[in-house]
């Protein structure tokens, strides 16, 4: 990638990726610290989720996934169906955040924005079910993204370090 070697991409990758995680970890800490969940709330939270799927979602699509059938096999092969799984909850949880903030159009809260409005009185019926869908894929997401960054970091260890 760029004419640079696969070491010093790698490296950078690894650190991208490393640097992601404090960024979901205060992100998750946010919310889990938070009394209430406002839309205030709600918007601190996501700019740290979205910085730490920045650093994740960019290696990924340019230097990981266009690699993965020339290194397919044993441990490449754990390490991208982690990643697959992360990002399969990923999804699930962003079918809850698409109907939550769908849910903030139809009540016109943003144009008549009240920054302290909690998500459970937006008024749709079925708000507990997509926080709670959120919720199963926030932690899903960050659970199996771990594992892939172990995975990842223990092989960027054993191929280019040792």
């Amino acid at each position: 990638m760029f004419g640079l070697p696969d070491a010093v991409v790698a490296t950078v990758v690894a650190v991208a990726l490393t640097l992601a995680l404090p960024c979901f970890l205060y992100g998750a800490w946010i919310m889990i610290d938070a009394e209430a969940v406002t839309w205030r709330v709600l918007t601190y939270h996501l700019k740290f989720v979205l910085t730490g799927l920045t650093l994740t979602t960019v290696p990924l699509v340019f230097w990981m996934a266009p690699r993965l059938f020339d290194q397919l096999g044993g441990y490449a092969v754990l390490h991208a169906f982690l990643g697959v799984q992360a990002y399969a909850f990923l999804l699930f949880g962003g079918t809850g955040i698409v109907r939550i903030f769908k849910a903030k159009w139809e009540h016109d809260l943003y144009h008549d924005y009240d920054e302290d409005v909690l998500l459970d009185e937006i008024g749709d019926e079925n708000m507990r079910f997509w926080r709670r869908r959120l919720r199963i894929g926030v932690f899903g997401y960050t659970f199996f993204w771990i594992l892939a960054w172990l995975t990842g970091l223990s092989r960027y260890v054993i191929k280019y370090l040792l």
